[in-house]
């Protein structure tokens, strides 16, 4: 069983709210929009990160992360990306890679709306955990933290850590 904590979109900002629940996960999972290697290198401190480039990365972000990150976690085949859509709205990059071979949770960041929906024509769960930095139109940051436990994906929460500004 594992504890993981899901953010996504901190345009270089890390906070004491952010590392609080970093702190209490097993694993941190980024999905894109890091900002720097800082934010990464602080939150690998604290816990195992995996995570995926964005389109604001600049380079040394990209050397160090992917753009995808499939990963299996307990029996969860996971694909991370951060400009993946959502179901029936894929990007047009990885839609038919994700109709033929499907992950059993796709999490993609980029929009700074958390999205969580059930895609029944694929049977996988897609999420998005919205925007915890401070930069970006979204008026509220969040956060998404669940257990995985073997092949299930169960207490899912949403974290509100507050106004951007």
């Amino acid at each position: 069983m594992k504890k993981i904590l899901l953010l996504s979109d901190t345009h270089g900002h890390m906070d004491e709210k952010i590392l609080k629940y970093a702190k209490v996960a097993d694993e941190i999972w980024h999905a894109g929009d890091i900002g720097n290697l800082e934010v990464m290198d602080t939150l690998q401190k604290i816990k195992p990160i995996k995570g995926v480039y964005g389109n604001i990365d600049e380079y040394k972000v990209q050397l160090e992360y992917p753009l995808d990150n499939r990963f299996t976690c307990e029996d969860v085949d996971v694909w991370i990306t951060h400009i993946g859509g959502y179901p029936n709205k894929y990007n047009v990059r990885i839609k038919e890679e994700i109709k033929r071979n499907p992950p059993k949770l796709f999490i993609s960041g980029h929009s700074h709306i958390l999205k969580v929906m059930w895609d029944k024509k694929l049977n996988l769960l897609h999420m998005n955990p919205g925007a915890c930095g401070i930069h970006g139109f979204h008026q509220i940051r969040t956060m998404l933290r669940f257990v995985i436990d073997q092949e299930n994906i169960k207490d899912l929460e949403i974290i509100e850590l507050g106004k951007r500004g």
